[in-house]
């Protein structure tokens, strides 16, 4: 015995077969779009000239002077006591090395300031492919 299909039941159509994005849904609430209205920003009291270099220029920077450097063992290291001398990669009069934070970025001389040691600096060192800036004198 065959059963025949109930008589409400609907035809499958071609629109099953389309995605629902394609199809508005009625549950979807419809969003209202506007445009803004902004108010004019009002300058701040910082100056306009000096721009946010300012900043910058009170930052104070690590600054260090390298005279020479050298390898060796701990244990010759370990030996050396009070009055040793540990001897340098860099001759006498040879420039030392200054750094910035770590970077190298010029080389001077040792000079005599009062009671204390200074560099007078001789040459600023740039980037590669730059020319460095020598010092006059």
């Amino acid at each position: 015995m065959t059963q025949a299909p109930p008589t409400d039941a609907k035809p499958e159509t071609a629109q099953a077969d389309t995605p629902q994005a394609d199809t508005p849904q009625a549950d979807q609430a419809e969003v209202e779009v506007a445009d803004a209205e902004l108010n004019e920003a009002v300058p701040s009291g910082a100056p306009a000239s000096g721009g946010q270099i300012d900043v910058l220029l009170d930052t104070k920077v690590q600054i260090s002077a390298t005279l020479g450097t050298v390898r060796m063992p701990v244990r010759q290291l370990l030996e050396s006591g009070p009055g040793a001398v540990i001897q340098l990669d860099r001759t006498a009069g040879e420039p030392v090395d200054l750094y910035l934070n770590d970077i190298r970025f010029a080389t001077g001389h040792l000079v005599c300031v009062g009671e204390q040691l200074g560099v007078r600096i001789k040459e600023i060192l740039r980037a590669a492919g730059d020319e460095a800036i020598q010092a006059k004198g």
